[in-house]
Parts: C-alpha cells; structure tokens; sequence
C-alpha cells in the first residue's frame, strides 16, 4: 500500500526528507531489477500487479542500454504501489531455500569424492549412519566409480550414478 506524505504531514507527523525519498525509490528499483532475475513461475507465485508484470517481463527483452535504464525506472516507480517487504520476504525465503540446495550439494559431491578416494573405509562410515544401504550394490557403484576416476572412459557415468544413489539416500532423510 502506497504511503502518503500529505496525510502523515497533516497529522503532525514530518515528512519524509527529499534524501529519504531518493533511497526508498532505489531500493524499489533494486527490488524490481531482482525481480527481472527470477523465472515466470516465480514471479507469478508473489502475486504482484499485472502491470508491474508485464514491466518486468519487457525488462527482460530490452537490450538497449538507456531503454533499459528507463525500464528500470518504470518498475521502481510501479514498485512504489506494492507491499515491498512481501517481496523481500519472498525472495529471502527463495534465497534460503537456494543456499540450502547448494549445501546439499556440496555434501553429496563431497561424499562422492571420499568414496571414491578412499574406498572400503568411507563405505563402511557411510552405512553406519544409514544402516538401511545395501552394502554390496554401494560397493560394486564406488568400485565402478574408481575405476573410472583411474581409468577415464572405463564406465562413463559411474561416478554420476554414485552421485544420484547418494542424493536418493539423503533425500530420505529429514531436512
């Protein structure tokens, strides 16, 4: 809802300084150019204004650079009628939700490589925190994998399918 300073200023309330307003409007227009960076169906989910929309998705096609500049603008400018901080939260969940994936699968790859390198050992660690694996297939797949970590072109893919079966395994596990 867009915040009007006559009314506040006739409350007795001081208006906003010229400086303030100049921040509030490039944080909008920051706002918005995030905004351009996120998949239809992402926008779509934060319910914004049709024209607002319809902004953000010609921002996207604009190539010239002072027309993108004014687009930019444009989208700060329509960003002053909705509620920013509905936006900021969503997109900060996003960005959660995002770093979260990464770590996940920083976890897995690094779990691939130490199968890999050291074998017999990392398996046995592996199925003493998930005793439901069947440690016969994980070996023949961690096998499969060092053979082709010394063997380039041996079983291509192997180590893709040790990378998919480890994140089959951590996505049974709670979150």
């Amino acid at each position: 809802m867009p915040h009007d300073d006559r009314n506040a200023h006739e409350a007795g309330a001081e208006p906003p300084s010229k400086s303030a307003r100049k921040r509030a409007a490039h944080a909008a227009q920051d706002l918005g150019e995030a905004l351009t960076a996120l998949r239809d169906a992402e926008l779509e989910a934060l319910e914004l204004p049709e024209a607002l929309l319809d902004a953000i998705r010609a921002a996207r096609r604009i190539t010239s650079r002072a027309a993108a500049v004014r687009q930019r603008q444009y989208i700060g400018r329509l960003m002053r009628e909705v509620d920013l901080e509905s936006i900021r939260a969503a997109l900060a969940t996003r960005d959660a939700r995002t770093r979260r994936d990464a770590e996940r699968f920083r976890q897995i790859s690094a779990w691939r490589e130490r199968l890999i390198a050291e074998g017999p050992p990392a398996l046995t660690e592996l199925s003493r925190r998930h005793p439901q694996i069947d440690r016969d297939e994980w070996a023949r797949r961690i096998e499969a994998a060092r053979a082709e970590h010394v063997r380039p072109g041996s079983r291509a893919g192997a180590a893709r399918e040790l990378f998919r079966a480890l994140r089959a395994l951590f996505d049974t596990m709670p979150r």
